[in-house]
């Protein structure tokens, strides 16, 4: 019998989660069945939306998140022992599977970039970086989501302007080499210095806290990509107003609330072979080792 730890939610979230919401078990599993396969968890997911979905789950659930697991044992000939997956069973140190809702990494993999990024640059984080901006925001030039969307953008010959919640983020971003970085929660005026740097306005605005003093900063006809509200997440008070709506009709923006899972097949196996391409050949591999970075704009966009 092999002995597994689960992470389950003890009492749902009131405000930040804390250590006292979760709750350390440990469980048997079954022996293996003809077709299953035995996974050992490598690497676990802590990502923003567990703080929404965590509203489904009853208490004493398992929490929700996907994996980077090994085969440690196998009865189905097509997951032989030691072959690496992308699953989701949870928080969990250990699982079984048949295998229909395993993903094995891109073959194309090599041994010098991390398995870890199948969860950050070249998983979930990227793609939703990759289809938020080349397909909701619709650069078409050649060539934590957060700083791999400035990463993609500056591959694509964008000026990049982010907005960060700490001098340490700032400077990691300042290092990756975008264009004006500041810090949202010390500067005097956040109009004030989106202004300053793109006089002009902004063509793309990519966003996963709402800042809805960005909207009145955008260019005409301009693109604005939601994957997420962070800023909203632990909040117990009520919400407070969001973007003028005026403004949304007057500058005839374009506003999609998106999630990666939309796109999937051929799509998504492009997407997955260019974020790792641009990783091997970029330097990306640390590009999600920072927090997630909630505010991406492009002043230059090429449509």
């Amino acid at each position: 019998m092999v002995r597994t730890k689960i992470w389950t939610l003890k009492k749902h979230f009131v405000g930040h989660p804390t250590n006292s919401d979760f709750e350390l078990k440990t469980a048997e599993l079954p022996p293996l069945k003809n077709g299953e396969v035995l996974l050992e968890a490598l690497f676990l997911t802590v990502d923003p939306y567990m703080r929404i979905l965590a509203k489904t789950l009853k208490e004493g659930d398992r929490m929700m998140g996907q994996q980077v697991a090994r085969v440690v044992e196998s009865k189905n000939a097509d997951l032989p022992k030691g072959t690496i997956v992308l699953t989701s069973p949870g928080w969990t140190t250990h699982s079984i599977s048949d295998g229909k809702d395993l993903e094995k990494l891109l073959t194309e993999w090599p041994d010098t970039i991390p398995v870890s990024l199948a969860l950050g640059t070249v998983g979930m984080p990227g793609l939703t970086a990759y289809f938020g901006l080349l397909d909701i925001c619709g650069v078409k030039a050649a060539g934590a989501v957060g700083s791999v969307v400035g990463l993609i953008a500056k591959l694509k010959g964008c000026k990049v302007v982010a907005a960060a919640g700490s001098d340490e983020k700032v400077a990691y971003l300042q290092k990756l080499g975008f264009d004006v970085v500041f810090n949202y929660k010390t500067v005097e005026s956040l109009e004030e210095t989106l202004k300053k740097a793109s006089p002009d306005g902004y063509d793309c605005y990519f966003d996963n806290v709402i800042f809805k003093h960005c909207f009145g900063q955008m260019k005409k006809f301009g693109r604005i990509a939601i994957c997420g509200a962070m800023s909203t997440y632990n909040r117990t008070s009520p919400l407070p107003p969001g973007p003028n709506p005026e403004i949304v009709i007057r500058q005839e923006l374009h506003t999609e609330g998106f999630a990666f899972y939309h796109w999937q097949g051929d799509v998504r196996q492009k997407a997955l072979k260019d974020l790792l391409k641009w990783v091997s050949e970029e330097n990306w591999e640390d590009s999600t080792e920072s927090s997630h970075i909630p505010c991406i704009l492009c002043p230059n966009f090429p449509y």
